[in-house]
C-alpha cells in the first residue's frame, strides 16, 4: 500500500487545509468543493485528510457502516439490535471517478447471487461505501449530468434511494463530500455547487522560496515515503487529536443570540439567496470556535466562517464572475458590525432640535459616508490569532506539493446547460438577457443538436448513444458486446426461456445475454461562420459580436469540441480557423479579424458546406453544428437563399445580428430556408446558470422583431 502524502507536509494552502479539518469537525457544514488551476496540490491534501480522520465504530458485518448505538431502521443488511456486535473501521475515503457509472455510484442487483441462488440481493454502490466517510470527486464539474442528479439527491436526503434491475433499496448515505475542479475545464451545475458548505480557491505560490519548498519536499517524498512520512507523524497526530478534541468540544459549543444576528446581518448585507448561508455560516462558526478550542463563538469565527462559505452563493448573475469578492464581504461585514453597534446604541432622550428628523439611525444603512469601508479591527483574511488549519510547522501562504507553472485560474464563459427552445426556436419568449459587455466573455446558452448521434466521440454537447450515461433500455448485441451487460434483461431472457432450475439455479447461454443501451454525450465540430463586413462594423455591433463568438468558443472548448471559423467580407469568404481542437487558435484569429467592405453571404455559406463536407470525408462519425453570425444582408455575390440546399442536414444556428427597433427579418428568413434555429445576438447569453430560461413578459424591441419577420 503507497504511503500517502502527510496532510501536514503541505506547504501554505492555509484556506484549504483549515476548510477540510472544519468540515472533518462538524461534517454538518457540507463539505468543500477545491477550485484551482492544475498542479496546486488539490488531491494531495483531500487524499492526505483521511488519515486524521478518527475511526468509527460500526455494526460488525455491516457493509453500511451502521452505528451501534443508533442502528439505520431502513439498512439492507438490518435490522440490527441495539446490542449488536461492533467493530472499529478507519474512516474511509471512497473517490469517485468522473467516469464511473451508475450502477457503481448507487449499487445495482448482485448479479453472482441471481445466477446461483435465483434470489434478488442489492450489491451496494460507492455512495454506500462513503457513510460516515469522506466522498470525493476529483474535477468534479466533469461529472456526467445523470451521475451529477445522483449526489445531489443524497446530500439533500442524507440517503440512497435505489430503483433500478429490479431492486427497490433505501439506505443511509451521509457523507463529507469534496469535490476538486480546474476553471479552465467550466463550471459544475449552480445546484452542485450550493450543495457544498465551503468554497476555496486556490493557486501556486509567487514567492520563490516557497516553491522551492514545495519541490524539495516532493522529491524527498518520492525518494522514501515512509521515511518522509515518518519525518511529519507527529504533526499528523497533533492534528488527529485535535480533530478528535474539537468534535468531543462540539456540542458543548454556544452560539450568542449576538453573534447570530450578526451572521444574519452579513448575509442579508453580502446579497445571498435563501437561507442555507446563514444555517451553513452558523454550522461552520461553532466549528471554527470547537477547532480553536473556545466554547463559544466570537466575532472573529463569524467573520472566517463568512469568507469561506458565502462568496460562491451570491452568484445570482451568470455575468458575475465565481471566486471570492473579499471586498464586497468586507463591506458586508463592516456594515453588520455598524448595524449591531447602532441596535446597541440607547435611544437618546433628548434628540438635537436641528437634525434631519430622516436621519436617524437606522435610515442610513451605509452608516455615514465617513464610515470607515474595512470595518472592525483585523479585518484581513486571519481573522484573529491562530488562524492557521492547525498550528503546525511550515504553514506558508500558498502553493502544495504538486504546485505547476503559476498561472491564474480563468473566470469567464463557463458552460452553461439550457437547450434550445424548440426545432423552430420559437416555442417560447423570453425576457432580453443583459447586454454584453465589450470584450468580456459571458456565459452563452448551450447550443446542441436535438438528434440522438451514435457517441463517436465523447464530449459534452449534444446528446448520443454512448458506452456510458443514463440507461434506457436493452438490446440483444448483434455480435460482440459493444458496451456494458444489461444484467436484469439477460435474466428475464433466461427465464423467459425458462433457465430456472429446481435447485434455484439459473442456466444462462450466450443467447441470453443482453447489453444496455446508455445515453450521454458527445462532442461535435462547432463551425463559426461571421459576417465581418462594414455593415456590421458601421453599427458598432462587432465588439458584441466578437464577445459573443469568443464565448461560444470557449463553450466549445470546454465541451471537448472541434471548432473552426470562416469569416466573409468584401467578395469572398475566408477560413480563418480549419478545424481544430486548439480554441486558443481561435482566439487569436478573432482578435486579428478585420472588418469592412460588402457583404458576400453566398460566399460563406459556400464555403461551410465545403469545410463540412471536407471533414465529413475525415472523420464520418463527428457531426457539425454551424452557427451562423450575420444580420442577413446580402450586398455581393448571388442571393444566398438558394444555397441552403447545400447544407441540408447541417444542424445550424443563426445567431441574427440585427438590432434597433425596426427590423427586416433577413437573419430570420435566411434561417427558414436553411432549418435553422434563429436567436438574437442580445439574447445569446443564458438567462439562468444551470436553468432553462423562463417565460416572462415580451418586451417591445421583440415584439417590433416579430412584426418585422
Amino acid at each position: 500500500m503507497t504511503t500517502p502524502y502527510p496532510f501536514s507536509a503541505v506547504v501554505g494552502l492555509d484556506d484549504l487545509r483549515l476548510a477540510l479539518l472544519l468540515t472533518s469537525v462538524s461534517p454538518a457544514v457540507g463539505g468543500v468543493l477545491v477550485r484551482g488551476e492544475k498542479g496546486t496540490a488539490k488531491s494531495t491534501v483531500v487524499r492526505a485528510l483521511a488519515g486524521l480522520l478518527p475511526a468509527v465504530t460500526v455494526v460488525r458485518g455491516c457493509r453500511f457502516a451502521c452505528d451501534p448505538a443508533a442502528p439505520d431502521a431502513q439498512c439492507p443488511d438490518g435490522p440490527h439490535a441495539v446490542d449488536s456486535p461492533a467493530e472499529h473501521r478507519p474512516s474511509a475515503l471512497v473517490e469517485l471517478p468522473v467516469g464511473a457509472t451508475e450502477d457503481r455510484v448507487v449499487g445495482t442487483l448482485d448479479l453472482q447471487r441471481a445466477l446461483a441462488d435465483g434470489v434478488k440481493a442489492y450489491e451496494p454502490g460507492l455512495l454506500a461505501a462513503a457513510h460516515r466517510g469522506v466522498l470525493y470527486v476529483d474535477e468534479v464539474n466533469l461529472l456526467p449530468d445523470h451521475l451529477v442528479d445522483l449526489l445531489l439527491d443524497a446530500a439533500a436526503m442524507g440517503r440512497a434511494h435505489v430503483e433500478r434491475d429490479g431492486v427497490s433499496v433505501k439506505h443511509a448515505a451521509r457523507f463529507l463530500l469534496v469535490g476538486t475542479m480546474n476553471p479552465e475545464e467550466g463550471e459544475p451545475r449552480p445546484q452542485l455547487v450550493d450543495r457544498f458548505g465551503l468554497v476555496v480557491t486556490v493557486a501556486a505560490p509567487r514567492d520563490a522560496t516557497l516553491r522551492a519548498e514545495v519541490v524539495r519536499r516532493r522529491l524527498a517524498y518520492e525518494a522514501d515515503p515512509a521515511a518522509f512520512a515518518a519525518r511529519f507523524a507527529a504533526d499528523e497526530r497533533e492534528y488527529a487529536a485535535r480533530i478528535a478534541a474539537a468534535r468531543a468540544l462540539l456540542p458543548t459549543v454556544v452560539l450568542p443570540d449576538a453573534e447570530l444576528d450578526r451572521i444574519a446581518r452579513v448575509c442579508l448585507a453580502y446579497g445571498v439567496d435563501g437561507m442555507r448561508a446563514d444555517i451553513v455560516v452558523a454550522r461552520c462558526s461553532v466549528a471554527m470556535a470547537a477547532w480553536h478550542g473556545r466554547d463559544r463563538v466570537t466575532a472573529e469565527d463569524v467573520r472566517d466562517a463568512a469568507r469561506l462559505a458565502l462568496p460562491h452563493r451570491r452568484r445570482t448573475d451568470p455575468l458575475d464572475p465565481p471566486g471570492t469578492d473579499e471586498e464586497k464581504l468586507d463591506e458586508a461585514l463592516a456594515e453588520a458590525e455598524r448595524q449591531a453597534e447602532r441596535d446597541a446604541a440607547p435611544d437618546d432622550p433628548d434628540p438635537d432640535p436641528d437634525s434631519d428628523p430622516g436621519g436617524g439611525s437606522d435610515s442610513d444603512p451605509g452608516g455615514g459616508s465617513d464610515s470607515d469601508p474595512d470595518g472592525g479591527p483585523d479585518n484581513g483574511p486571519g481573522g484573529g490569532p491562530d488562524n492557521g488549519p492547525g498550528g503546525g510547522p511550515d504553514n506558508g501562504p500558498g502553493g502544495g506539493p504538486e504546485n505547476g507553472p503559476d498561472r491564474g485560474p480563468q473566470s469567464g464563459g463557463a458552460p452553461a446547460r439550457t437547450e434550445q427552445d424548440d426545432a423552430t426556436g420559437q416555442g417560447h419568449q423570453t425576457p432580453a438577457a443583459p447586454p454584453a459587455r465589450p470584450g468580456a466573455a459571458f456565459r452563452p446558452r448551450t447550443l446542441r443538436i436535438s438528434a440522438r448521434g451514435d457517441g463517436g466521440h465523447s464530449g459534452r454537447r449534444s446528446p448520443a448513444y454512448a458506452r456510458r450515461g443514463r440507461v434506457i433500455g436493452s438490446r440483444k448485441p448483434t455480435g460482440k458486446l459493444s458496451g456494458a451487460p444489461h444484467l436484469p434483461a439477460t435474466l428475464w431472457a433466461a427465464l423467459h426461456r425458462g433457465a430456472l432450475q429446481a435447485t434455484g439455479g439459473m442456466d444462462v447461454q450466450p443467447r441470453d445475454l443482453r447489453e444496455a443501451i446508455h445515453v450521454g454525450r458527445e462532442a461535435n465540430l462547432v463551425l463559426f461562420v461571421v459576417d465581418a463586413s462594414g455593415s456590421m462594423a458601421a453599427r458598432k455591433r462587432m465588439t458584441l459580436v466578437k464577445t459573443a463568438v469568443l464565448s461560444l468558443l470557449r463553450d466549445a472548448y470546454q465541451r471537448r469540441d472541434r471548432v473552426g471559423m470562416i469569416t466573409f467580407r468584401g467578395a469572398e469568404a475566408d477560413v480563418v480557423l480549419p478545424p481544430t481542437s486548439s480554441h486558443e487558435v481561435g482566439v487569436l484569429r478573432l482578435a486579428a479579424l478585420r472588418t469592412g467592405g460588402r457583404t458576400p453571404l453566398a460566399a460563406g455559406l459556400r464555403a461551410a458546406a465545403r469545410t463540412i463536407a471536407t471533414e465529413r470525408r475525415r472523420d464520418p462519425r463527428r457531426r457539425p453544428l454551424l452557427v451562423l453570425v450575420t444580420d442577413g444582408r446580402a450586398t455581393s455575390g448571388p442571393d444566398p437563399l438558394p444555397l441552403a440546399t447545400a447544407l441540408a442536414g447541417v444542424t445550424t444556428v443563426v445567431v441574427d445580428c440585427e438590432s434597433g427597433p425596426i427590423r427586416l427579418g433577413l437573419a430570420r428568413r435566411l434561417a427558414t430556408a436553411l432549418r435553422a434555429d434563429v436567436m438574437p445576438l442580445d439574447r445569446l447569453e443564458a438567462a439562468t446558470s444551470g436553468h432553462r430560461p423562463a417565460a416572462g413578459p415580451v418586451n417591445p424591441a421583440d415584439r417590433a422583431y416579430r412584426r418585422a419577420a
